[in-house]
């Protein structure tokens, strides 16, 4: 069983929680709502963590290939429903930009299997209505 605890440390919103292993993670809300910017906010959250379970997938996969990746970065780009509480991510845009010695279609099909199949975050959205694009730039290694 994972657990987490929440400690609330900064204002009226800015929590720290704390994972089993002592990981800290800063959270607080918008400063519309009384939010201080102390760290991110839960659904920023949800795109983090699509971003990273993706990133394992997909760089566990090229290293089974044998692709030499000396770089990486996924940029994030997400909307939310409008006026409706909850507002669940709907339009989701992954870029992930590869720098090395990488075979396009290998990446492209490495990112695809990882959204479609292995990334647990990326089906949890789909499952609650989120539209997923992706992009793979290669950049050759240099």
């Amino acid at each position: 069983m994972n657990t987490v605890k929440l400690k609330r440390v900064h204002g009226d919103y800015g929590f720290d929680t704390i994972n089993e292993n002592g990981t800290v993670v800063k959270t607080d809300t918008n400063p519309q709502m009384g939010g201080q910017e102390y760290g991110a906010r839960p659904m920023q959250l949800l795109l983090n963590a699509l971003a990273a379970c993706s990133s394992i997938d997909v760089i566990s996969i090229l290293k089974k290939q044998r692709q030499e990746v000396i770089d990486y970065a996924v940029t994030v780009n997400g909307e939310r429903e409008p006026n409706v509480e909850p507002s669940l991510w709907k339009d989701i845009e992954m870029i992930f930009e590869i720098t090395g010695t990488v075979d396009e279609d290998k990446a492209k099909r490495a990112v695809e299997i990882s959204i479609n199949k292995y990334c647990s975050v990326a089906i949890t959205l789909v499952k609650a209505g989120a539209t997923i694009r992706t992009k793979v730039i290669i950049h050759p290694q240099s």
